[in-house]
């Protein structure tokens, strides 16, 4: 065991170092432990349940906990607001805790309501198992599988599946339906949806069938009871008078009682582990909240909760599968850097803070910089899309995917163009003569001998080029303004 020096001895006169230098020293250790305890409780962290001073107390005392994060396979990839969690479980990895990568099989069935203006689909053991193959695959890039500490991947389906009618029963006699109701896309499905004409921003219809004694409007009830029902926007106060001078944009849609199971079938999986803390996104906090009150109603135990934020543009829209901008980890890395670089610039700083594992400090510096506009937002995002596909694809795939980017940017490659097919092993030449590129393989040959023909902005002179698996994707470009993608068949 390496031991630290007396205080005496660092102290004589021949070191003359000070007293705040001699005890970085000695407490240097414990330093660089608290310091990483104090990024893993800030960066890319919305709020902890029950408060972060309680957490932080027990992360600081040197126990190790266990914790998790469940994933939903609904897509046969995991996507990038995936990613955030994962991230989030890496450094708790890196702290020495005990990980559980959770795949919702059983719940996954079920379809998560969080945000879904009607019942989603529901799926078959099949379908989410295949749909989850290469999850831990995926992960694998931000968390580690095997060595001391390796991160445990589970499937829901282990306990769900065991649950009787009567187990049923007793959990969910731990929750009410007022509680269930709470949550705000069950609100609006249940009360409707109006749009303020003002503000335009919409809200459930809960809060105009309201008792206000302080409202001035009344209705007539269906009894002859007189209700009073205000019509004020709760987001900017403007006053409707009646529900006639509201837009009302939706009408109430069907809750279905599996839809009120979920977060009870989520929050056993809390139960099940006897986990001290579940991380997930901050879209995901009802359900985790249920997992809390679960399992001290079921165990007498105290969970945390840690929701992370969410990567969303500046109008608050994520950027994810559901609302078809994600990027999935499974997408090659010239579409993934491109797809970055399509991001709008307002999410360049909460990127680089939830998606990548460029140091805090660093990250903090780039929030910055963006903010004071001392940095170039597009040399900015150009470094988030390396350091994201690096982190999936390695570092020789992100600086040949960034390579590309540029090469095309800079030729001003149309946004949409051609894709044409071919068979791997095909000439070049034929290439060009099959796409009408070139009248005949004589002139389609001239012309590559004469450099005007580029692949991916790099001159192609050998008239007897094959294509191949790699060229897959690629932009020839055929003189000045003809580009077409190459599709290999």
């Amino acid at each position: 065991m390496l031991m630290c020096p007396p205080l005496g001895f660092i102290q004589r006169r021949e070191f003359n170092l000070p007293n705040d230098l001699i005890f970085s020293i000695i407490l240097g250790m414990d330093n660089t432990q608290e310091q990483k305890i104090e990024d893993l409780l800030t960066r890319g962290v919305e709020q902890i349940f029950p408060s972060r001073e309680a957490f932080e107390k027990l992360l600081l005392s040197g126990k190790k906990i266990k914790l998790y994060c469940g994933f939903d396979p609904s897509a046969a990839s995991l996507h990038v607001g995936n990613a955030i969690q994962i991230n989030k479980l890496a450094q708790f990895q890196e702290l020495g805790h005990e990980v559980v990568f959770l795949v919702g099989d059983f719940t996954g069935m079920i379809g998560d309501p969080t945000d879904k203006e009607a019942a989603r689909k529901k799926m078959t053991r099949e379908e989410v198992l295949k749909n989850s193959e290469k999850y831990q695959e995926q992960a694998s890039a931000y968390l580690e599988f095997s060595g001391e500490n390796p991160a445990k991947i589970m499937y829901n389906s282990g306990w769900s599946d065991k649950v009787s009618f009567k187990d049923l029963i007793d959990i969910t006699s731990n929750f009410t339906v007022q509680q269930m109701i709470q949550r705000d896309m069950f609100e609006k499905r249940f009360y409707g949806v109006a749009k303020c004409k003002k503000c335009s921003k919409e809200f459930s219809l809960k809060s105009v069938f309201s008792f206000s004694p302080s409202n001035k409007h009344w209705n007539e009830g269906t009894s002859g009871t007189r209700w009073m029902i205000p019509w004020v926007c709760p987001y900017c106060g403007e006053d409707h008078g009646s529900l006639d001078n509201l837009d009302r944009t939706e009408k109430t849609r069907p809750i279905y009682l599996h839809e009120f199971l979920y977060p009870v079938a989520q929050g056993y999986d809390s139960v099940a582990m006897e986990v001290d803390l579940e991380v997930g996104g901050n879209d995901q906090m009802f359900n985790m909240l249920c997992g809390r009150d679960l399992m001290k109603a079921m165990k007498g135990k105290e969970k945390f909760v840690m929701t992370t934020k969410l990567l969303a543009d500046e109008k608050g829209q994520k950027m994810g599968k559901t609302t078809g901008n994600g990027i999935f980890l499974d997408q090659k890395p010239e579409e993934m850097f491109q797809a970055v670089m399509n991001w709008p610039d307002s999410v360049i700083g909460i990127g680089f803070e939830l998606c990548t594992k460029v140091p805090f400090s660093e990250v903090k510096e780039i929030q910055k910089g963006l903010k004071e506009k001392t940095l170039d937002p597009r040399a900015t995002k150009m470094k988030l899309a390396f350091e994201l596909v690096q982190l999936v694809h390695g570092e020789t795939e992100a600086q040949k995917a960034q390579e590309r980017y540029e090469a095309v940017a800079e030729n001003k490659v149309p946004e949409e163009i051609k894709e044409v097919k071919i068979k791997e092993g095909e000439k070049l030449t034929a290439l060009l003569v099959e796409t009408g590129l070139a009248e005949s393989n004589s002139e389609a040959r001239r012309k590559i001998e004469q450099k005007a023909i580029e692949i991916d902005s790099q001159k192609e002179t050998d008239w007897q080029r094959v294509i191949n698996k790699s060229d897959d994707g690629k932009i020839l470009k055929v003189g000045k303004s003809t580009f077409v993608k190459i599709k290999i068949l």
